[in-house]
């Protein structure tokens, strides 16, 4: 088996190219790119408008500009490194589409599916294809290999648990005995920027800084997780507007009540479920805010923060795992 590897996170606004050791989980060296599937299909379909460019050629000549960027980086001649790649290059606009798994599925990967390329003159790579997960009611691509690298790293023996990934569409993971039997899809980022940027509340808010979560900020934000359990979310929003007309908040503040409104209502529900252990996943900007969230809604107590540095390593952890099963898997077939 190869000593590296290359773990690929495909999304639909961005790439990453990470080169790994297999054996210790060393990331050798990092390349990304704002190349995400949505521009690469769009400019797939402009260079095969006579039909002679095929799809997963051309998404295969994207990744080898980027594994040249990557050899050059680290200056190892990655020629005949397998491929790992998992996000939205297996979805309807991706290198192809694949059927999405069904729960529930175990934490190893075993039951996701899969499609392998082989390599050729041209691109020397072997490539595996991940799906994404679906339920009854709800899908996902990439955040399942996030999830399989996690669960290489904890230990859920004899206990439920969920897994919050906040996000511009957030996930709420739940676990069991080492499987995913649910997931849910919260819109919280996509809402907030919706809100902020095209309705009516625009005018009543600065939007969120990092740098910007001082007291007065961080105030605003707790009354908004209050406000979110008085009623109706539709009403709710509304408030936004008031606090800025009445002049009870800043319109720096007042986002930070709109942001605490949504994560608010997202995190809420969360205290129906009573027997599991949450589990945080952050690594984004948006990690302190959750946090603020779940500690404002008295939940702290029975919740796990995964460190940043452990969740941006996250999809590589589960890219390595998958790879050794596979691995694994194929030596007993040929036996």
């Amino acid at each position: 088996m190869s000593k590296h590897l290359l773990s690929c996170d495909w999304g639909t606004s961005s790439f990453r190219l990470r080169l790994v050791n297999v054996t210790d989980h060393d990331v050798v060296g990092e390349v990304t790119s704002p190349n995400g599937i949505g521009t690469v299909y769009n400019a797939w379909l402009e260079a095969n408008a006579d039909g002679s460019v095929a799809r997963d050629d051309y998404y295969r000549s994207m990744i080898a500009t980027q594994i040249t960027a990557l050899q050059k980086q680290t200056g190892i001649d990655l020629a005949g490194v397998p491929i790992v790649v998992s996000g939205m290059a297996s979805s309807s606009i991706g290198m192809e589409e694949l059927p999405y798994a069904r729960l529930p599925f175990a934490l190893e990967g075993t039951h996701l599916g899969m499609k392998h390329y082989e390599g050729y003159p041209g691109f020397p790579h072997e490539v595996t294809l991940i799906s994404g997960v679906r339920s009854d009611h709800d899908v996902m691509r990439g955040e399942e290999t996030q999830l399989i690298g996690l669960g290489a790293a904890m230990d859920l023996s004899g206990r439920d648990a969920i897994f919050i990934f906040p996000g511009t569409h957030s996930k709420h993971m739940f676990v069991r005995d080492g499987r995913l039997i649910d997931f849910k899809t919260f819109m919280t980022g996509e809402v907030f920027n919706l809100m902020a940027n095209q309705s009516i509340l625009k005018d009543s808010i600065d939007q969120y800084l990092q740098s910007d979560f001082n007291e007065e900020a961080a105030a605003a934000f707790r009354s908004g997780i209050r406000e979110s359990g008085s009623g109706n979310i539709l009403n709710a929003l509304f408030t936004v507007r008031t606090n800025q007309l009445f002049g009870l908040l800043n319109k720096r503040e007042n986002g930070m009540f709109l942001s605490g409104l949504l994560i608010g209502y997202e995190i809420r529900d969360l205290t129906k479920e009573t027997s599991a252990h949450l589990v945080l996943c952050g690594g984004n900007n948006l990690y302190q805010l959750y946090k603020a969230a779940i500690e404002t809604l008295g939940l702290a107590g029975r919740a796990t923060i995964i460190p940043s540095e452990i969740v941006d390593r996250a999809a590589t952890t589960g890219h390595i795992r998958i790879f050794e099963n596979q691995h694994l898997t194929l030596n007993k077939t040929n036996l």
